[in-house]
């Protein structure tokens, strides 16, 4: 071959080869991009055109529907009828957008087959249903509605769920946003504000959002310490105003700066129910960080939460790296340092201790049902983890009870239920500390009787700034929470 022909045979070859290469990049690599862009008219045509099933709650309130546009009847709109009640949790689906939440994660049932499709033409010559199946969830509709109002303007989250089913009774982020804003002609727009807000309102803070628990994590130490055999509620402590950490210039002091009450000595039990700071980061360094450690990963730290929604996993450090710092022991035994958790992590914490130890898979989807209304799927209550101890779970529930009768949680009461519950301040760096409560209710309950556990989380304070406890500002909270539930009316705070 002369070498001018083998110039362009090579010519032709390189050719061939950019051109595969191309073809290669936009069909595999880049592909699924065009294929999924928005201003890709098949997308649209296949949002639009496609219904989606209705969400309901538990007690039948709509809070998803698809409706045929007027002018088009082969057209839908998604409409959000609750608005921003259910932003989060139901999430959205629109065709800017996409899908979130449990919008997203059961969009395969909630999706109507009746389409061009090749597995929706199949499903119709099949004589199958091609209508969209609906959702029943687990959130009570009024239960809500108190969780966001008594939240109000505050940024922060309530949880709430069944602890023997894992079943989740409420759950409310703030700031939060209209869903319904993200459909129809000002959708862009609307979608560019929320993204660009400074308070992110689109984060689900009850499950994307790491605070440190403060003193509701002594839940967890108090569990540790059972386990261990170290401490009993009974176990006396000495009571310093101030708690020297060894080997280092730091100090744990008390809320009010006083020692844990009167005498040279004080039980755990005391310490627990006023949160005594300094007893709890002596038996921190009493546990140790392999029994703390431990203890918090069986209680779902350091895991991912198996819930159908988007979730961080709550953290404490491995116990390898407190290997030669005690003063880091004791402050993750109050709930600081580098421990981190999410709202639902510290309501599954305290559904624990009611549970006999045991906590549940989190769901928020009670029942898959047909456009008939049969209902097709329920969900069935499956066991997470073996937190704690069933004997340990009743001395926790003891501890607990006493912060509500007598301790930092009275402001929690309500009238005619045992209520159990643990406040906690987190401390944050440059800013005013978090609010926490956990609890739940009835205390000693029948295998008949309704439960319900929880978890309050108030971001900075809330209203009350620097001023903020937890026992001050996420406790009412959590009381009108527990007397809805209760159907009771809360006594005055």
């Amino acid at each position: 071959m002369n070498r001018p022909i083998r110039v362009l045979a090579m010519g032709i070859f390189a050719i061939f080869t950019v051109l595969i290469a191309a073809v290669t990049y936009h069909q595999v690599i880049v592909g699924p991009d065009y294929r999924d862009d928005p201003r890709n008219v098949r997308v649209a045509t296949g949002v639009t055109g496609r219904e989606r099933g209705t969400i309901i709650t538990a007690d039948g309130v709509v809070v998803a529907v698809s409706e045929a546009d007027p002018d088009d009847p082969l057209s839908f709109r998604r409409s959000y009828p609750e608005g921003e009640l259910y932003g989060h949790s139901v999430g959205y689906s629109t065709l800017l957008f996409g899908n979130h939440g449990i919008e997203a994660l059961r969009s395969d049932e909630l999706v109507s087959d009746r389409d061009a499709t090749i597995s929706g033409v199949i499903s119709a010559l099949l004589g199958g249903d091609v209508r969209p199946k609906g959702l029943r969830l687990t959130l009570e509709h009024q239960l809500q509605s108190v969780a966001h109002a008594a939240l109000g303007a505050q940024h922060g989250a309530v949880v709430a769920l069944d602890p023997r089913t894992g079943a989740i009774l409420a759950m409310v982020s703030t700031p939060d946003f209209d869903p319904n804003q993200l459909v129809g002609s000002a959708a862009a727009a609307a979608g560019d504000a929320l993204d660009a807000d400074p308070n992110q309102p689109l984060i689900n803070r009850a499950t994307e959002t790491l605070y440190p628990p403060g003193s509701t994590f002594k839940v967890i130490t108090s569990s540790a310490a059972f386990e261990s055999g170290v401490a009993s509620t009974g176990t006396p402590f000495p009571n310093p105003v101030e708690l020297e950490l060894p080997g280092s210039t730091a100090t744990i002091s008390n809320y009010n700066g006083q020692a844990c009450g009167p005498g040279a000595e004080v039980p755990l039990s005391t310490a627990f129910i006023n949160s005594c700071n300094t007893i709890f980061g002596m038996l921190g360094m009493e546990v140790g960080a392999d029994q703390l450690v431990g203890s918090a990963q069986s209680y779902g730290f350091n895991s991912e939460i198996p819930i159908d929604l988007a979730s961080v996993a709550s953290s404490i450090p491995p116990a390898s790296e407190f290997e030669f710092d005690l003063p880091g022991v004791a402050q993750s035994a109050i709930g600081q340092r580098d421990v981190k958790a999410t709202p639902l992590q510290m309501a599954l914490a305290a559904a624990a201790v009611a549970n006999d130890g045991e906590i549940m898979v989190p769901y928020l989807v009670q029942e898959v049902f047909n456009a008939e209304g049969i209902v097709q799927e329920s969900a069935e209550p499956v066991v997470w983890l073996r937190a704690t101890t069933p004997s340990a779970a009743r001395a926790l529930a003891d501890l607990m009870e006493g912060v509500v009768t007598s301790g930092t949680g009275r402001r929690a009461s309500v009238p005619g239920v045992r209520v159990a519950g643990k406040t906690g301040t987190a401390e944050v760096p440059g800013a005013a500390p978090h609010a926490w409560f956990i609890g739940y209710g009835p205390v000693a309950a029948g295998p008949e009787d309704p439960q319900i556990a929880l978890a309050v989380l108030v971001e900075s304070g809330g209203d009350a700034g620097e001023a903020a406890t937890g026992g001050t500002v996420a406790a009412p909270i959590a009381q009108a929470v527990f007397a809805e539930f209760f159907g009771l009316a809360t006594e005055g705070s």
